[in-house]
């Protein structure tokens, strides 16, 4: 008899513990919805997730605009060197820029198309890039400084880099050698 007892009163929950296991199963009924309670009466109200989530503003298309064309592109088309002669010099600087945009994708994997738009990026993605550009502006201007920063960027996020023929691949790796020399 007393084994019993003892179960029954094991069965039994206080208020308390019905109350959290009340909250608990409301909690999980509803999948996008969160209870809350109110600080100033302690009612409880849902919050509907969801609805918040969508009406949230993830990326701003004429941010994004903004931050390629009239802050990186225009930046780097103003302080790269001009002229046919390095033509060669900015494509790889533009590359390794392009690789970190799209988040690690090379033309070189897909025959010379990247299959990816660094243009439509994430906004951070974007944004860390014209960081870069913008102390590079500011304080060298010298196109071994700004590829050996993408280059390093690149390294950091384990994307690798362009593959490219003998010939470029050589200028590449003198661009990183003169960068080094300070």
């Amino acid at each position: 008899m007393e084994n019993n007892k003892k179960t029954k009163k094991q069965e039994e929950l206080s208020e308390a513990d019905i109350e959290r296991l009340e909250l608990l199963q409301k909690a999980n009924e509803k999948v996008g919805r969160q209870l809350s309670i109110s600080t100033e009466d302690g009612s409880l109200h849902e919050i509907d997730e969801l609805k918040q989530l969508i009406g949230k503003e993830f990326e701003n298309p004429e941010e994004k605009y903004n931050i390629y064309y009239r802050g990186i592109r225009k930046l780097l088309m103003d302080y790269l060197p001009k002229g046919a002669d390095f033509k060669e010099v900015r494509e790889i600087i533009y590359d390794e820029k392009n690789v970190f945009l799209n988040l690690g994708k090379r033309k070189s994997d897909n025959n010379g198309i990247r299959k990816s738009d660094g243009r439509m990026t994430y906004q951070p993605v974007m944004n860390e890039i014209l960081d870069i550009v913008i102390r590079w502006v500011a304080e060298s201007q010298n196109p071994f400084d700004i590829y050996r920063e993408f280059y390093e960027l690149n390294e950091r996020h384990g994307y690798g880099h362009e593959e490219y023929d003998k010939t470029t691949l050589s200028v590449a790796k003198a661009m990183k050698i003169l960068s080094e020399k300070k």
